[in-house]
């Protein structure tokens, strides 16, 4: 690829090929080539080692300099995922070669957009081949997954990994909806003060869309629900979301149609809209994707709009009859307040298999990324879309993820940040405060993690201490360690020195321990701390004094639940030390029982 510095590229399947030879399947056909079929490869390997490209943009628009998270890195990619057999598309045996030949092979860090559900680590290719990684010194970055916003959802829950959730950034590919002004005209005089604000910021709503065609200017058209526009064999509830076959093109031909996020792809539902003679879409978010809006490739115009904004819209159109809108061309907009906000499709903690270690442990930008695209398929990777492009908008926490580079989890977690860009608490996609279930320790600050003062330093027999501590038997631990291992007689997973404090069902009071390294100069450290509800925290040294490069110092931090005020959920707080040029800091998560 020519956006890439690209020394390699593998393709791993014996695994799949062998469960494709014993599974009752005739139609798959299986291309013994790395080449990406689908795109979501090239995207992301170009974000996290794309060479700078001037001009780079989708359509025209987001235009700018791109480049990858390490642009002048050398990169190589195995594919080993392909064609789902029942369901499955990425095979364990084809993921543990892919480790060994990447390990073999000299690669210094590695990104896996993989992910499937929570499972133990012992019974997880990713965990073990991640864990051989980490063994050679070569650090694991992986996607948390998109199964938010429900709790517990998140995957990749090993410790010496860095997962990686998905927020937005302060760009926008904005267009907006303009309401019929003869009707606003007509109605104006029959509205009160109160109704007469609401109507005037119902007149104009903000969206977001990437189609490369647009309205005819000044042209106001036929607005309609999808409801309203529904096959006579279709439901009501199969119309609304625009689902192949539930559209009437009588009654769509030639109108806006309002369609209901959910359940099909919402490339798919502009396509539909498309064909039923359709001129224009506007994609109303549901409640639990609320402000998440998204910047798809359309084949229409369109506009997505958040779950308030979309719920006007359907109001607006219950109220009266021969209404008309407009949307607008788009336009790129930069500097954009609030940002980042959480993804609502972002998995979210606790960790389904280990509750004491927190998960994701990070967020990045993961909402209309633009990057590298492959010309083996269309923008919105679907078979109707004919369009070819050098670059795409895409999103996930695959978009995310190969936005780290760096060498040690705790150089990232201990240097993120928990506010947005208007120094307010980072919110959700329902506009309500995050927490590290949401982010982990916050977002990514790059800059911030070059020079953290302070790491919490893991090495491979901490991570096997924390194997034992979990039960783990010899026949077990043999699958991640290359031999025989002494193991303490008591070992604590709570007391693994992680970058965050996680405690689970916590009776009375706990004291827990973690160890410092200094890698910057010389500095006096002063630990402050935002307490959990409901729970008492004691830090003990406060103050740590670090005189070398490389010198370690041990605290503890003892958590206590108040008598009479206990909490009854997760709580969240903060040790943040600092010697007024380093903050470095830790979430604490607690659950009283």
């Amino acid at each position: 690829m020519a956006y890439l510095k690209l020394i390699g590229a593998r393709y791993v399947n014996k695994g799949y090929l062998a469960a494709l030879a014993t599974a009752n399947i005739t139609n798959v056909t299986v291309v013994n080539s790395p080449r990406d079929e689908d795109g979501h490869g090239s995207h992301t390997l170009s974000t996290a080692g794309g060479a700078f490209v001037p001009r780079a943009s989708v359509f025209n628009f987001g235009k700018g300099m791109a480049k990858g998270g390490a642009p002048r890195a050398r990169v190589a990619a195995y594919k080993v995922c392909w064609p789902p057999i029942n369901g499955s598309e990425c095979f364990d045996a084809d993921i543990v070669a892919a480790f060994d030949a990447a390990l073999a092979e000299g690669i210094d860090v590695i990104s896996a957009f993989l992910r499937g559900d929570p499972t133990p680590y012992f019974n997880d290719s990713i965990s073990i081949g991640s864990f051989h990684a980490m063994m050679k010194g070569v650090p694991m970055v992986c996607s948390a997954g998109n199964s938010g916003p429900s709790y517990g959802t998140v995957s990749n829950l090993s410790p010496w990994i860095l997962t990686v959730g998905a927020s937005t950034m302060d760009r926008e590919l904005a267009n907006w909806i303009i309401k019929n002004m003869w009707y606003f005209i007509m109605v104006i005089a029959r509205l009160t003060a109160s109704s007469f604000e609401n109507f005037i910021s119902l007149s104009i709503l903000k969206g977001q869309s990437l189609a490369r065609t647009s309205l005819v200017a000044g042209k106001f058209y036929p607005l309609i629900s999808a409801m309203s526009a529904k096959a006579t064999n279709a439901s009501s509830g199969e119309g609304q979301l625009c689902k192949a076959g539930t559209l009437d093109p009588k009654e769509v031909k030639g109108k806006i149609l309002v369609c209901l996020r959910g359940d099909n792809a919402r490339v798919d539902k502009g396509q539909q809209v498309a064909l039923a003679g359709g001129v224009g879409m506007i994609l109303a978010n549901n409640q639990a994707t609320g402000n998440e809006v998204i910047a798809d490739p359309q084949v229409l115009p369109a506009s997505h709009l958040n779950y308030t904004d979309g719920f006007a819209v359907f109001t607006y159109i219950n109220s009266a009859k021969s209404l008309k809108a407009f949307i607008t061309p788009m336009t790129t907009r930069l500097g954009t307040r609030p940002a980042p906000f959480m993804a609502a499709f972002s998995s979210r903690g606790p960790n389904a298999i280990t509750p004491e270690i927190l998960k994701p442990d990070i967020t990045a930008p993961g909402v209309s990324v633009i990057a590298a695209y492959t010309k083996a398929q269309g923008p919105t990777n679907q078979l109707f879309d004919k369009r070819r492009v050098e670059f795409n908008s895409l999103t996930g926490t695959s978009m995310s993820c190969p936005h780290h580079e760096q060498t040690k989890i705790s150089f990232i977690v201990i240097t993120a940040r928990t506010e947005d860009n208007m120094w307010e608490p980072i919110p959700n996609a329902s506009n309500m405060k995050a927490n590290p279930f949401n982010y982990g320790a916050g977002h990514v600050q790059p800059n911030r993690a070059m020079d953290p003062g302070l790491v919490y330093d893991l090495d491979v027999n901490d991570y096997l201490h924390f194997l034992r501590g979990l039960g783990y038997n010899q026949s077990m631990i043999v699958l991640f360690s290359k031999g025989p291992y002494a193991c303490p007689k008591n070992f604590a997973i709570t007391d693994l020195t992680y970058p965050s404090i996680t405690m689970p069902n916590l009776h009375g009071s706990i004291t827990v321990t973690r160890t410092l390294k200094n890698v910057g100069s010389p500095g006096i450290y002063i630990a402050r701390v935002q307490k959990p509800t409901g729970i008492s925290v004691f830090v003990k040294p406060n103050v740590l004094k670090f005189d070398s490069i490389g010198q370690e110092k041990k605290f503890k931090l003892r958590l206590k639940v108040k008598k009479g005020n206990a909490p009854k959920d997760y709580v969240f707080g903060r040790l943040t030390r600092s010697d007024r040029v380093h903050h470095v800091s830790s979430p604490i998560v607690v659950e009283a029982v």
